[in-house]
């Protein structure tokens, strides 16, 4: 897993497979990010070809975590293959999902959910 920071967001990159183990990690990178550091939270899922339930808990916990401490957090870059999922579980209707990295930036922020 790939982890950046930038000035007010932080951005992390899972690797191939988000499965439980790399759920995991996901998870517990999420709970150390500070949020008076890190108001925007971006998953890039460029690299990420797979997705199993695991992966998917981790996603809906880290998306939870970053409301409960009013911040945003944002998936890009989907996999046709994990967009899929996500539509068949329609997850595409809690996440804020973007075609790429830059759209992110691009885009107005909402107001964050507390």
């Amino acid at each position: 897993m790939v982890l950046s920071t930038f000035d007010r967001h932080i951005v992390l990159q899972p690797q191939n497979c988000l499965d439980s183990q790399a759920g995991s990690l996901l998870q517990q990178q999420l709970a150390e990010i500070l949020p008076d550091r890190h108001k925007l939270w971006v998953i890039d899922m460029a690299a990420v070809d797979f997705i199993d339930s695991s992966g998917i808990c981790a996603l809906v916990g880290g998306l939870n975590a970053a409301r409960h401490r009013g911040c945003r957090l944002v998936i890009c870059n989907l996999s046709a293959t994990v967009r899929l999922i996500f539509e068949l579980t329609q997850l595409d209707q809690l996440f804020e999902i973007f075609d790429s990295f830059d759209q992110v930036f691009s885009t107005e922020t909402p107001a964050l959910v507390a």
